[in-house]
């Protein structure tokens, strides 16, 4: 994933809901959200050529979430990033159990943000800091810096959530937000060290390219029953949507 929006008793019937947008080169094989025959219980898209995942979920109520994180020295992980993600869902580990086993392990990873969500509590860990904190009731916003950085996108897609929201906007309308091609004025970019151009391709909230952009949307969550949800929507080169 590239951006996520974790909601905490911010949306009526839902106690966790989580919006996300993985971008990714178009070439690397990938699998539509779906339930594993492998791991009984977990549902998400899957990474065919790790065997991991960027978002998933498992009926017992756990969610997990991954999102790179740009540095201007890159260190190259012994491990995929989508197995933060597989690991969780599939095991038994409560989400602080497993942020305080993370911690010790953030250098087998390129750098990642990751957000765990139990029956009970969400976390997420900045691997660079290898800084895990429990998150508070609310709207948080996690890309590719530091957890509620004030980058253009993420900023917009809060305000645009917190309204459709408030209109009481189903499904396919909080989707929609992810769908959003605003271009933020080059002044309000971040400087994350890869150059204007680079930061104006990945400034907007869904991004088209032929080799690389948003490849899926997605929305998760689970009510006040436990019960886990999740949708997504999925495209190819240029943002063609997929069936």
């Amino acid at each position: 994933m590239c951006l996520l929006l974790l909601a905490l008793d911010a949306v009526p019937g839902r106690p966790v809901v989580l919006l996300g947008n993985r971008d990714e080169f178009h070439a690397r094989p990938s699998a539509a959200a779906a339930p594993w025959a492998d791991l009984p219980g977990v549902i998400g898209g899957r990474d065919l050529e790790a065997g991991g995942s960027w978002l998933a979920a498992h009926r017992s109520g756990r969610i997990a979430a991954v999102t790179n994180i740009r540095l201007l020295t890159q260190q190259r992980g012994s491990r995929s990033r989508g197995d933060l993600v597989r690991d969780f869902v599939a095991g038994e580990a409560g989400a602080a159990a497993q942020m305080q086993l993370l911690q010790r392990r953030v250098g087998d990873y390129a750098p990642f943000n990751l957000v765990l969500i139990d029956a009970h509590e969400a976390w997420c860990l900045e691997s660079p800091s290898a800084r895990a904190q429990r998150l508070q009731p609310g709207v948080h916003l996690i890309s590719n810096g530091p957890l509620d950085a004030p980058w253009p996108k993420m900023q917009r897609l809060r305000e645009r959530f917190v309204q459709t929201v408030a209109g009481g906007g189903n499904d396919d309308a909080l989707l929609d937000l992810l769908a959003d091609t605003q271009q933020p004025a080059d002044a309000a970019l971040p400087d994350t060290g890869i150059g204007l151009e680079r930061e104006r391709f990945l400034a907007p909230i869904f991004i088209r390219g032929e080799s690389y952009g948003t490849r899926a949307s997605t929305l998760a969550w689970r009510d006040g029953a436990g019960r886990i949800g999740l949708h997504e929507r999925r495209f190819g080169p240029g943002g063609l949507a997929l069936p």
